[in-house]
């Protein structure tokens, strides 16, 4: 088959729900597929195939709602006039997916959309286009969810959309085959009595870094020695780093216009004169009250792929408290390290605590934008206990091992989307 990937960062250094794109590419590739990634152009890249992987560059930018700008109609153009068997799309909200609207008839290739769970779809700017969206997905030949109840699916169920599967996501059974490194907790001074906490995500504001370090602070665990590794995207010395500001500064103006960018600027004006305002400066002061604390200590790290695996790999138990997902990667990658999990109820992470049976979840609450606000000190009493529950977590992690394993390995993953590729063509061509 020609198959044509589309999404909006594609990227080895690109992590996040890019991952699964360059996964399924990569081992499509390898079977013996065409495999072409259509996705923004990066300076940084210095290359047009990645392990067999054709890859296609179009400078374009935005979406429906925050404007699109650049090689649009180049873009349509490679799409629409290409000989591909299937063209699958990856998230809704962003450009690869958004500038296809007006041409979505023109496409002759099976045309395949996971939407990806929908992130705004509770937000004012958004409603026109959440208005015309079921149009859209109707047009498509088959949708792809990660979960069996969320809104991106339940959206697609309320109107009359029935041509969809549910294909989860997974952890790389290459990665994962890793043997611990006994000297990853030496590298950065953690013992091994400490009891490793770790949690993963960008530094966004939104990914739970805050809730589990004021959890970790208020937590009390009977003289047990304790560490947590708080890790993100370009991050280090004493503060979050600029990199992080930024891409936190663009994911506002693309959600919320230039009224939030306005508040951000006030924000940065406040910190230049000392003033500490926002989550950033609320951890760093966490952090400094964590290392005052007899027995506990807490890292800001930005760590290399393979040493985070072995992050995951030596953990004693992966904590999650993000405020927004759809169906998040790292519980899949905590379940393949053989580490238990505590989560927060966002996204699909119950279904995921039930299907690999690897993880505990944390009651909390739903704002009325749909982002998950827990108590710190609910998950602090959580933490303490599976710290007291040896018996608890191996049970968790022996069994998330085995079941990701037969399941949800990118191997088994790709079997399904292949399959679903093959019939879907098959069915156009009979």
């Amino acid at each position: 088959m020609k198959i044509l990937l589309c999404c909006e960062f594609y990227h080895p250094s690109v992590g996040g729900v890019q991952v699964v794109i360059r996964a399924l590419a990569e081992r499509l590739a390898a079977r013996g597929h065409q495999v072409t990634v259509a996705t923004s152009r990066l300076t940084t890249r210095t290359f047009t195939t990645l392990e067999g992987v054709q890859i296609k560059e179009f400078t374009v930018s935005g979406n429906l709602v925050s404007g699109m700008h650049g090689e649009v109609g180049a873009y349509r153009d490679f799409v629409t006039s290409g000989d591909f068997d299937v063209i699958m799309i990856k998230a809704a909200q962003q450009w690869t997916f958004d500038a296809l609207w007006p041409v979505i008839d023109r496409i002759p290739s099976v045309k395949i959309f996971i939407p990806c769970g929908f992130s705004s779809l509770f937000e004012p700017g958004y409603a026109d286009y959440f208005r015309k969206l079921p149009g859209i997905l109707k047009a498509f030949d088959h949708l792809i969810f990660y979960a069996e109840n969320y809104r991106d699916i339940n959206f697609a169920r309320e109107h009359g959309i029935k041509h969809f599967s549910i294909i989860p996501n997974g952890a790389s059974e290459v990665e994962f085959a890793a043997q611990a490194d006994p000297q990853f907790r030496t590298s950065l001074g953690i013992s091994a009595d400490d009891f490793l906490f770790l949690t993963v995500g960008s530094f966004t504001g939104l990914k739970g870094h805050l809730e589990a370090a004021k959890a970790f602070s208020l937590a009390d665990f009977e003289d047990r020695p304790a560490a947590l590794i708080l890790n993100g995207n370009k991050c280090g010395g004493g503060n979050l780093g600029l990199f992080s500001t930024l891409i936190r500064g663009i994911g506002i103006i693309k959600s919320h216009g230039l009224k939030y960018l306005l508040k951000h600027a006030i924000k940065t004006s406040l910190r230049s004169v000392g003033l500490k305002v926002g989550k950033d400066d609320e951890l760093l002061l966490v952090l400094r009250s964590i290392n005052s604390q007899q027995g506990k200590k807490a890292f800001i790290t930005d760590l290399e792929r393979q040493t985070l695996i072995q992050a995951f790999i030596n953990a004693d138990l992966f904590v999650f408290a993000s405020n927004v997902e759809y169906s998040p990667l790292v519980l899949y990658e905590s379940a393949a390290a053989g580490t238990p999990f505590l989560t927060v109820p966002v996204g699909n992470s119950e279904e995921i605590a039930s299907w690999t049976q690897a993880g505990i979840v944390c009651p909390a609450s739903r704002d009325s934008k749909g982002y998950t606000r827990v108590d710190p000190l609910e998950l602090a009493r959580h933490m303490e206990l599976l710290v007291q529950d040896p018996a608890t977590l191996q049970r968790l992690g022996e069994a998330g091992k085995r079941i990701w394993s037969e399941r949800f390995t990118w191997a088994k993953i790709t079997d399904a989307y292949e399959e679903l590729f093959l019939r879907l063509v098959a069915e156009r061509m009979a």
